[in-house]
């Protein structure tokens, strides 16, 4: 397991075991659900309830140690906060990948089109995967 414990406290959060092992495993997933965090906490922490997941979860993201990508028709999931990237996701196999685009261009031109100030821009493109096609 990586050392994180500097990089929770950079982000006000106690370096317990759980928060630890949730970084871990996001770090090595990528992308992952509650329920896929579930499965990997449950492993290394046999009485770990679903509630105390959620209650890390949740300081996490208001810390903004983790972020939640919210996919269409799926559950959200859960990344590490890193720069800013959208996300484009495999229909047929649920693989989840960063890309890097230029949000700005698209957020001024939908501000001026419709005369809307956007405050929170969030992209993922959904297709299918060079494996799956």
């Amino acid at each position: 397991m990586n050392n994180y414990t500097d990089t929770l406290r950079k982000h006000n959060l106690k370096a317990t075991p759980q928060r630890l092992a949730i970084t871990d495993s996001l770090c090595m997933h990528g992308h992952m659900s509650i329920d896929a965090l579930y499965d990997v906490m449950i492993k290394k922490f046999s009485s770990i309830s679903l509630a105390t997941i959620y209650k890390n979860i949740n300081l996490m993201l208001e810390n903004a140690f983790i972020q939640e990508v919210k996919l269409p028709n799926l559950k959200t999931v859960y990344e590490l906060t890193k720069h800013s990237h959208s996300h484009i996701m495999c229909e047929k196999c649920g693989k989840i990948n960063d890309i890097t685009l230029d949000l700005k261009a698209i957020v001024n031109t939908v501000s001026s089109l419709e005369n809307f100030e956007i405050s929170k821009a969030d992209l993922v493109l959904s297709g299918v995967c060079k494996n799956c096609a």
